[in-house]
């Protein structure tokens, strides 16, 4: 096989996994970076379902994409209708845009017990709908709902729901494991078979409910479907639908399938975390290629072979989908794991094998007391540069004093209660103490406007920084109150992030320590370690 196609339903099959709901400008948006990635359909959601689909559809027609289609989503007419008397319908042919996508019943008990009418019926409402938009110039692509339960019951009548959609114009019968429950092997089976019962192009459509919807997909081009469906990222109705940020790769590096050219699948990263962003989900740094730890590598065993050769322990090079090797340093770790991060901060310790055993001691006894620099890669380059002789902090802690009271703003009005928490705070900047204090909704809070209070005067361009995460991790819950807790704090100045981490019995404490690395940080990075 050298091509097929890749049919995006991010907008409106991913849509619908809980939590996510993209405006009309995030759709326009995702349309764009997804014809950047070589999207050959995008399918942009079904106008009779609500009026911000109908308003993207009537946007995206001024949209400039270089190659993708967009589509539009609908199902096959009601029972014992004309399809013209079938507002949905009409609203797919009033959409447009030259693509119609429709659903209909492939499985006999889907039609008896779901639509409660007869197998007969089913067949003129398929054959109906898709001679209805192909009467007005639209292709048509058929996705054959449940097709795979159907097949495995009564694989007739699902076969012949093909056949009549063929018959009736449809260009594309796409296959459906509508509830995601079937395995590789029997979806290739039923592929083949459907090869064979039409000339037309066969696709997939997989749900993932069984975490088989990738497998499932790769099963199906190897049966012979010609058309992908899938979201980015996997986003989904329930557990999900097929990911393109696997399956576009595998095609490509693993089958030899050319569906995206090799500057397309360098942007697959980007366009994941992009509609990560768009959804307001944070990317899992999990999934296959495009996560953040899909190229990361902590053991030492490990980092020690891919120093003599790239390819001893990762399946790709990282770059060919715009994402990077990346080593983390744990307790874990081995001296050459320190070596190598340090050389990706442009800090070379390759002839100082004292200072990088002596780091690797300081590191095993930070983790050993709740500290962890897996996901806190700003306070590990801290860690580097402090081990240098030279190296002078931006500031210094002399001592805090945080107070928290409850105070009624109605003598009489029980309910107004609110709490306010009060930090004092003394650091040393150069040979100068500074002793400020501030009032904050909470400890940490009125610590960090007490320590800008300090140190704006000095570094000025401080006040680009803002706390945008904080998470707080009890370590040891046998032992309640008294348990060690870690604190991770994540910050941006408006163009990078990092993140910070800090331990103690005492939750103050920790985010202090979080707190101040963050803000060395950034003025180290800014060069600005001297006021």
């Amino acid at each position: 096989m050298s091509s097929v196609q890749l049919y995006d339903t991010t907008l409106r099959d991913g849509a619908q996994r809980e939590g996510v709901s993209f405006s009309v400008v995030d759709k326009l948006n995702i349309a764009q970076k997804l014809d950047e990635l070589g999207i050959h359909f995008i399918e942009g959601g079904w106008p009779g379902s609500n009026p911000r689909d109908a308003e993207f559809f009537e946007k995206v027609r001024t949209l400039p994409l270089s190659k993708a289609q967009i589509a539009v989503f609908g199902s096959t007419r009601r029972p014992k209708i004309k399809a013209e008397e079938d507002n949905n319908l009409v609203m797919l042919v009033n959409a447009g845009v030259k693509v119609a996508t429709i659903v209909g019943k492939s499985s006999a008990a889907q039609v008896i017990q779901v639509l409660e009418t007869t197998l007969e019926e089913n067949l003129k409402m398929i054959a109906d709908s898709v001679s209805y938009l192909r009467g007005h110039g639209l292709a048509v692509f058929y996705d054959a709902e449940h097709f795979f339960d159907g097949y495995k019951s009564n694989p007739q009548y699902s076969l012949r729901t093909l056949v009549v959609a063929a018959e009736a114009g449809a260009s594309c019968l796409v296959l459906c494991d509508t509830n995601g429950g079937a395995l590789p092997e029997a979806v290739g089976e039923a592929v083949r078979a459907a090869v064979k019962s039409t000339s037309l192009p066969v696709g997939i459509h997989a749900h993932d409910d069984s975490g088989l919807a990738v497998a499932n997909t790769l099963a199906a081009v190897n049966g012979g479907a010609t058309q992908i469906q899938g979201t980015i990222n996997g986003y989904g109705e329930r557990c999900g639908n097929a990911n393109l940020c696997s399956i576009i790769p595998n095609l490509k590096l693993k089958m030899g399938i050319d569906c995206v050219s090799d500057e397309q699948l360098a942007k697959l990263t980007e366009v994941a975390r992009y509609v990560s962003e768009a959804a307001n989900l944070a990317p899992d740094p999990f999934l296959p290629y495009v996560g953040l730890s899909a190229f990361s590598h902590k053991a030492g065993y490990h980092v020690a072979g891919m120093s003599k050769w790239a390819d001893a322990y990762q399946h790709i090079d990282p770059k060919l989908v715009g994402s990077k090797l990346r080593v983390v340093v744990s307790d874990l770790s081995g001296k050459r794991n320190i070596v190598y991060k340090a050389r990706e901060m442009g800090i070379d310790l390759s002839s100082r094998a004292k200072e990088t055993q002596k780091l690797l001691e300081q590191i095993k006894l930070l983790e050993s007391r709740g500290f962890q620099y897996e996901n806190a890669e700003a306070s590990f380059e801290l860690l580097l540069h402090r081990a240098k002789p030279d190296y002078q902090a931006p500031f210094e802690l002399v001592d805090f004093m945080v107070v928290v009271e409850t105070r009624r703003r109605l003598p009489t009005r029980k309910s107004l209660e609110e709490t306010l928490a009060e930090a004092m705070i003394k650091v040393r900047v150069g040979n100068e103490v500074i002793h400020t204090a501030a009032e904050g909704n909470g400890p940490v809070n009125a610590l960090d406007q007490a320590l800008r209070k300090a140190l704006l005067q000095f570094y000025p361009s401080l006040a680009a920084v803002k706390l945008i995460d904080y998470k707080v991790r009890i370590l040891e819950e046998s032992i309640g109150t008294e348990s060690q807790v870690r604190v991770l704090i994540e910050s941006s100045d408006g163009v990078e992030k990092w993140t910070t981490v800090g331990s103690s019995p005492n939750i103050i404490e920790a985010s202090w320590l979080a707190l101040t690395d963050s803000l060395e940080y950034w003025l180290l990075k800014q060069k600005e370690a001297k006021p």
